[in-house]
């Protein structure tokens, strides 16, 4: 059933080039989605493309930054002329600068704003007037499990975490059916994220942590699936999604 869901929808991802976005595009690909992928770095979100249209499926991809509202409106536009319509817009982009507050690390906190909460209500500005006048659509959100558990260093990680949590809320409960809205918080998975933490002790720590307990990608991958294989009258909320030896 999950296969029937799945194929054929048109599905936009941001982050795309490695990564939770990578496994997303690879599995849901696989499913008989058609995806397109958007990302900053362009060689490897055109690496990701070509793989999945060697292994037989469909896919299309633009060097884009969430930052920018007019890059994300270029991704969903992409979509509708490549494939004519728009299912789900995953919005993956993210980034951690961990810092403690003393350490006052505006430039972290400020991109940290720009990329996790900006660059997600762009992706829903772009995504809405499709969904409006299709009568349906899907917008799932990555959060994460750091806003979940508040500790030191990661305040305003969270915080912007949180803030998707919220706007993600809003927007379902504004949908009166014509979309859904689903929130999915990884923990510890076994990506390339931590490897921007520009704190060498803190993404140090971050990233033994994450050798010692983490996930693959694939799981997350899964709970994007899963939950896009729902029957439409069918919205899952909220799903989090950790190493069992996670805090």
């Amino acid at each position: 059933m999950m296969n029937n869901r799945i194929k054929g929808k048109v599905v936009v991802i941001t982050g795309a080039s490695s990564g939770m976005g990578e496994a997303m595009a690879q599995l849901l690909a696989e499913q008989g989605a058609k995806v397109v992928l958007g990302a900053r770095r362009a060689d490897l979100v055109k690496a990701v493309a070509r793989r999945i249209q060697v292994a037989g499926g469909e896919a299309d991809h633009l060097e884009m930054d969430v930052t920018k509202r007019g890059d994300v409106e270029k991704l969903v536009a992409l979509a509708m002329s490549k494939f004519g319509r728009l299912d789900v817009m995953i919005n993956n982009a993210g980034i951690s600068q961990l810092n403690r507050m003393e350490d006052v690390d505006v430039a972290g906190w400020e991109q940290m704003i720009d990329v996790n909460v900006k660059g997600t209500l762009y992706g829903i500005a772009a995504a809405l007037p499709v969904f409006k006048k299709q009568g349906s659509g899907h917008i799932i959100n990555i959060i994460s499990t750091a806003g979940i558990s508040i500790v030191p260093a990661m305040g305003v990680y969270a915080a912007t975490k949180n803030a998707v949590r919220t706007i993600s809320e809003a927007l379902r409960q504004e949908s009166a059916g014509r979309w859904r809205v689903t929130g999915i918080s990884p923990g510890f998975v076994d990506t390339p994220f931590a490897s921007h933490i520009q704190n060498d002790a803190i993404r140090q720590g971050i990233e033994q942590k994450a050798r010692e307990i983490a996930i693959p990608a694939a799981a997350i991958a899964e709970a994007v699936a899963y939950a896009i294989s729902q029957p439409d009258q069918v919205d899952v909320g909220d799903i989090v999604i950790r190493p069992t030896l996670q805090d």
